[in-house]
Parts: C-alpha cells; structure tokens; sequence
C-alpha cells in the first residue's frame, strides 16, 4: 500500500482539546534567526488510493453492472491535544456510498485503518476500525461518520535542545553565519525528519481493491 499522503489538512481547536499553537510554523526573525520551531502534532491526512473503495457483486467483474457499493472518505478534520507527556491526534471524517441495487434495507460494514508514521516511511502503530452504513429501503445513499486516534510519545516528537538552540539562535545581519539557512544543515534536517510524524487514515483495501484504485 502507498502510505503517501495526497492531502494535510490544518489542526483546528476545539473547546474539549488544546489545538496546536502556532509555535508550529517556522518563522523568520528579520532575517537573522527563526523565531519558532515545528509543532508536536503530527500531520493528518490520507493516503494515496485509499480514500475510496469499490465492491462488486462478483469479484472477478470489476465491470459497471457488476458493482455493488462504492464509497468515498471525505471531510477529514483533526484536532491535537499536545500539553501531557503523550501527544494525542483524533480525526473524525465521514463515508458517503452508494448502491447499485436499492431493494431492501441493507448495512455495509467497511474497515479503515489509522497509521502513525515516523520520518514519513516508519510505521509506528496501525490499527482497524469499522464504519456501518446503513441504506433504507429504495435508496441509493447512505451517510456514516468515523473516528480515529493515535497518542505520539511527546519526547519523540520534540527537536533536541542543540538542534533547536541551533535553527532558532538569532544572527546579527551582516556576519557570514547570517546568511547560511540553518534548515539546510544535514544533521538539524535529519534531526527534523526524526520528530515529524504523520498520522495517515483510509479504507483498508485488499489487494484487488486497491488495483482497482491505482488503473480506474
């Protein structure tokens, strides 16, 4: 599975959380020094060919008259409580589907998975959850919600005194050292990459779905 993630959409505060401040951006001071360094929280988003998924009524005919349900995440939105020792992300994001037969009443059980990864390659933890659809009686339509979570060791997350003493040490104007950007030190990005965390959500394909997915 391709753990790229198409989209990051920005932490918004919520009364019940502590939303990240805006310690996260990278901001420069005169151009002699960067006032703040990155955020706790990890990025959210979803990952490439995963944010739809597509049932057929016979496996072997991924044709139009065969399909069955076809589903889209979408409206993903997350908020980060990063104030304790673990730093916690929930995104909460809605299922829109449609079925190609619309006699009876009938749910849909699909699975979807939340994934922490660490210096955008490294699974830190995954886990599978569940979203039911339910379509009345004669419609096409059903509309579900969803809820993901993942706690980020808060020391894991955080820039190394010496590398952020190094990115945000103000320079005077004029001296060499002023002109060079911190950031494009290899070990302050290393050191960067290490605490960048992402938490990624989508439908848990099989493989045959997620072919679907990549040659529609």
């Amino acid at each position: 599975m391709m753990l790229r993630a198409r989209a990051f959409f920005a932490l918004s505060a919520v009364a019940a959380l502590a939303a990240c401040s805006n310690e996260g951006e990278l901001v420069v001071d005169q151009g002699v020094g960067i006032a703040s360094v990155l955020t706790l929280c990890p990025s959210v988003g979803i990952p490439d060919y995963t944010g739809d998924v597509t049932t057929f009524r016979n496996a072997a005919d991924t044709t139009t008259a065969s399909l069955d349900v076809s589903a889209a995440m979408t409206n993903l939105r997350a908020i980060c409580n990063d104030t304790g020792e673990q730093v916690y992300s929930e995104a909460t994001f809605t299922v829109n589907a449609r079925r190609s037969d619309t006699r009876g009443a009938r749910t849909v059980e699909l699975p979807y998975f939340v994934t922490v990864l660490r210096g955008g390659s490294a699974v830190v933890t995954k886990r599978i959850g569940t979203v039911t659809l339910a379509f009345a009686d004669g419609q096409d339509r059903a509309t579900a919600s969803g809820k993901a979570g993942s706690y980020i060791n808060r020391a894991d997350a955080a820039l190394p005194e010496d590398i952020r003493e190094k990115i945000t040490r103000r320079r005077r104007a004029g001296d060499t050292e002023a002109a060079l950007d911190p950031l494009a030190d290899p070990e302050v990005k290393a050191a960067i990459a290490r605490t960048r965390f992402e938490m990624l959500v989508g439908f848990q394909l099989t493989e045959a779905q997620l072919a679907y997915n990549v040659t529609r």
